[in-house]
């Protein structure tokens, strides 16, 4: 908890205590799961990601939590808090069931919830509010509750929202949901929606206005809060020691052929950036300070509008950072109209970082940590895996 957090909410207040955005919750002192403080809050069980009063099976469900850690690398929930869009992956995360045969149904739940999120206004009165809880960063079993989840999301098509994917432990492969959610633009859950709620109206008169709207016209009336200029430290740059392995294996694929990342960045950067058209290598004796050009496309397929980029890319080790005269090889060679992509194994020190923003310099700036975070969301979550990867792309 940092020195900005308000009071958690006492523990022996948390039947009666509305839920506040981003606010803090005790958990109790006790040493057993009935500490859990999300149990105490609405009566959905003490354990588990997926939690409900009622029973997906019998459609029945009134209320649903959603709980994430947010440090499981090989299911990394994600909460976006520009866009307001949060990705929560199911429950089925190990081999051996099918996909909505886990022991608590919390795929089950998902795909009924996101098929009458498509339907009608009376089959969306019959999805429960979703409520998102966070573990607050390692204080005892204290959460913190992120916000009114909505299942979908403005622009996102039906076949975008709930997606089965495909992983794999050892040689079995397996299925499990990726889900897109809403959070929608309500600072506080009034105790007595969460009573309504208990005693079976999703939309009673103390529900949210947000809530009704989506109900009645899924619209998504989402919680926003735009960035203000960013300049992420050096230690905000560095990946867990599980991502310092997956990086340890590309800076070693790479080991005495520096100039092969190249292409490895590019592909990171089109994985990142879908709408990336036309791209090019440049060689490495007159690159001209960019090690790949290309274009970003934008607008309809019909007629995309390019617009042009050149990319830097430097395989360093976690104590080698990117500084000023990297960064100002790429600046200078940007021409009109161009953004800049660098993408880096390290980190960006903080001088170049905060020059680069308070300038105003069109430069994506890709760290470790980053990449990390890109390839775990596409599955590549070992350095084994990395590896398979890499060889795909470089060879």
């Amino acid at each position: 908890m940092s020195d900005l957090d308000p009071d958690p909410v006492p523990f022996d207040r948390l039947q009666q205590a509305d839920l506040i955005v981003d606010a803090v919750y005790a958990g109790g002192t006790a040493g057993t799961t009935a500490d859990d403080p999300i149990g105490k809050i609405v009566p959905v069980g003490n354990q588990g990601g997926f939690r409900y009063a009622g029973s997906p099976q019998r459609d029945t469900v009134r209320v649903a939590v959603l709980y994430t850690s947010g440090n499981n690398p090989d299911w990394p929930d994600e909460l976006d808090v520009q866009t307001g869009q949060f990705v929560y992956y199911g429950d089925n995360r190990k081999p051996g069931h099918e996909l909505h045969e886990t022991s608590r149904k919390g795929n089950l739940l998902l795909r009924k919830c996101f098929e009458a999120a498509h339907g009608t206004a009376q089959e969306r009165a019959a999805v429960p509010p979703f409520f998102l809880f966070e573990k607050n960063g390692g204080i005892g079993r204290s959460v913190r509750f992120r916000g009114l989840l909505a299942p979908g999301g403005e622009g996102v098509a039906a076949d975008e929202d709930l997606v089965a994917i495909w992983r794999s432990t050892g040689r079995a492969r397996f299925q499990n949901y990726r889900s897109v959610f809403t959070v929608l633009d309500a600072a506080v859950i009034s105790r007595a929606w969460i009573d309504e709620l208990l005693a079976g109206g999703s939309v009673g008169r103390h529900a949210p206005k947000v809530w009704t709207d989506w109900v009645e016209a899924r619209r998504y009336d989402a919680l926003t809060a735009p960035a203000t200029t960013v300049i992420r430290k050096p230690a905000d740059q560095v990946s867990d020691a599980v991502g310092q392995g997956i990086l340890k294996e590309i800076t070693d694929f790479y080991c005495d052929r520096y100039h092969d990342f190249e292409a490895c960045a590019l592909e990171l950067w089109r994985m990142m950036a879908p709408a990336t058209g036309r791209t090019e290598l440049t060689p490495p004796s007159r690159d001209g300070g960019r090690d790949a050009i290309g274009e970003y496309l934008l607008g309809p397929a019909a007629d995309p509008v390019p617009v042009e980029f050149a990319l830097e890319a430097k395989c360093y080790g976690p104590k080698n950072s990117v500084g000023v005269r990297e960064m100002s090889r790429l600046i200078s060679r940007l021409r009109n109209r161009q953004f800049g992509v660098f993408v880096t194994t390290s980190f960006f020190n903080r001088q170049t970082y905060q020059e680069v923003r308070e300038d105003r310099h069109p430069v994506v700036l890709i760290c470790g940590k980053d990449i990390v975070e890109l390839l775990r969301s596409r599955g590549y979550t070992t350095p084994e895996a990395v590896r398979a990867w890499l060889q795909t792309v470089t060879g």
